[in-house]
């Protein structure tokens, strides 16, 4: 845990800056970046807005850019993106490598509805409920969580998923253990284990941390193939199946494509679903003169308006969906941290305990294995 008074001390020496204009702090950033070299990597998250990701040497998903962190001979990786996306990078990279994340307050909305606590008491339910049958529970994580709740599911055989491999490890859960947990995103579990491994709605419970036995009676879990813990993403939980039906009435012709934490009810009526690079892609090779309403982050949306002149690309949603968290992370922030790493000063590192990296790289090593 970060202690609110180093997220207070942060917070006023990155006040220092907010009076610059862009153009100085753009100066400011590319000269520090000079000065450090190979030294110092920057990682933007495909969320982030144009003028800190313009500064970004490598752009993604959260796994991908972590993986490519570890690849990087740089000491100092600068992660323009949310907590447990830098805690994921620390937990890959090397141990003469500093993870930097250059707001504190930066986090995951859906990382924060499952924190280890809760994710402990929910297992000791299961174990009362189930006896020596908890043990055929098989516990995933979606990437987007923390490090500690990582560890928990990596230490119990379980895995990580991203969207890209998440049917994948679904498959390896279910062929291995008759019943599944899955956390913190009840959307993209349920998209996977209803449309990919066709398991019946009425077999899978939504599991609410903050009720006892998640709200449910021990016969109706004793009965579940899967339970869903309840948690969202903020951004994707806005999407409706109506805003979806009202661009069909505009544009006939228009192909809707979402991101699976997405309601299924959205995904329902959309023609693709697919990870983020997997919008990214399929808009990119799609003929010029196609029409697209994109059921993801508005600052991504938007960009793909800008990286796609010749299509029609627009957010299905008529409100700016907007990840606010990673909006804090601004050219102030950034320009702060790296002019730091200039006179030496190490600040905003994320560290993750040793015994935690230790848990959290089996979940992540087992995902590997089983996608590769």
């Amino acid at each position: 845990m970060i202690a609110l008074e180093e997220i207070g001390i942060a917070r006023a020496e990155a006040q220092d800056y907010a009076g610059m204009s862009l153009e100085e702090l753009n100066e400011r950033i590319s000269a520090a970046r000079a000065k450090l070299g190979q030294r110092l990597l920057i990682l933007g998250h495909h969320y982030q807005r144009d003028d800190v990701i313009r500064h970004a040497d490598l752009s993604g998903d959260s796994y991908g850019l972590s993986v490519d962190a570890q690849r990087t001979e740089a000491e100092f990786i600068v992660f323009c993106g949310v907590h447990f996306m830098a805690e994921s990078a620390d937990i890959l990279g090397r141990d003469d490598q500093a993870v930097i994340l250059p707001d504190l307050t930066a986090g995951c909305s859906m990382a924060d509805m499952a924190d280890i606590e809760q994710l402990e008491e929910v297992w000791e339910e299961l174990e009362e409920i189930l006896g020596d049958a908890a043990a055929e529970v098989m516990p995933i994580t979606y990437v987007n969580s923390t490090a500690a709740v990582k560890a928990f599911v990596g230490e119990r055989g379980g895995a990580c998923c991203t969207s890209s491999n998440a049917e994948k490890v679904v498959r390896w859960a279910k062929a291995a253990r008759p019943k599944m947990l899955f956390l913190p995103d009840q959307h993209l579990g349920r998209y996977i284990s209803h449309a990919k491994l066709n398991i019946p709605l009425d077999k899978m419970l939504v599991w609410n941390p903050n009720k006892r036995y998640g709200g449910h009676t021990p016969e109706a879990i004793r009965d579940a193939e899967v339970l869903l813990w309840a948690g969202h993403c903020s951004v994707h939980a806005q999407f409706r199946p109506a805003y979806v039906k009202a661009w069909r009435e505009k544009h006939p012709d228009i192909n809707v494509i979402v991101h699976p934490e997405c309601p299924l009810g959205v995904i329902n009526e959309s023609d693709y679903v697919g990870s983020t690079a997997y919008i990214i892609n399929t808009i990119k090779n799609a003929p010029a003169g196609t029409k697209w309403a994109v059921g993801t982050e508005i600052n991504l949306v938007n960009r793909l308006q800008s990286d796609n002149p010749d299509k029609l690309v627009v957010s299905v949603s008529p409100f700016a969906c907007l990840c606010s968290t990673m909006y804090r992370i601004d050219p102030e922030e950034l320009c702060w941290v790296v002019e730091n790493l200039v006179e030496d000063r190490v600040v905003n590192q994320i560290s993750v305990p040793a015994k935690v990296k230790r848990g959290a790289r089996l979940a992540l090593q087992r995902m590997l294995d089983i996608a590769a």
